[in-house]
């Protein structure tokens, strides 16, 4: 019962039953991509949205798809992939404010924060 008030009145858990019901009437799904994320466009072309799986999380979306919601190219990435050099790294959803965020070195946020020498902090007198 809670999942389902979850989404009648949230979009953050998921698809809510009005864009459940939007998408069963006038999607048609051309794809999914490696975490799970359903994208759809309009019977007509003209429209085109993502169901994502889990949190709804915007940079969770890899630049082929991206390229494909925003009109960039008319063929989705599993018609036609992007070619992708070997030095290119995978995908990956921004990480800022998680256990995998970058933290420098003087970060407070480290376990073990290394002192800088090439900063004094000025002090009033």
């Amino acid at each position: 019962m809670l999942s389902f008030l979850n989404r009648l009145v949230t979009w953050w858990n998921g698809q809510t039953v009005g864009t459940q019901l939007w998408t069963a009437r006038n999607g048609v799904k051309v794809g999914q991509d490696d975490q799970g994320n359903i994208f759809y466009r309009s019977r007509d072309g003209k429209r085109r949205w993502v169901i994502f799986n889990g949190e709804a999380e915007a940079s969770r979306i890899s630049p082929d798809w991206h390229g494909w919601l925003h009109h960039t190219w008319a063929e989705t990435p599993s018609e036609k992939p992007l070619p992708h050099k070997a030095w290119e790294k995978p995908h990956l959803a921004n990480p800022t404010g998680t256990a995998m965020a970058h933290l420098p070195a003087g970060s407070i946020r480290r376990a073990d924060p290394v002192e800088r020498r090439d900063y004094e902090a000025w002090t009033p007198e």
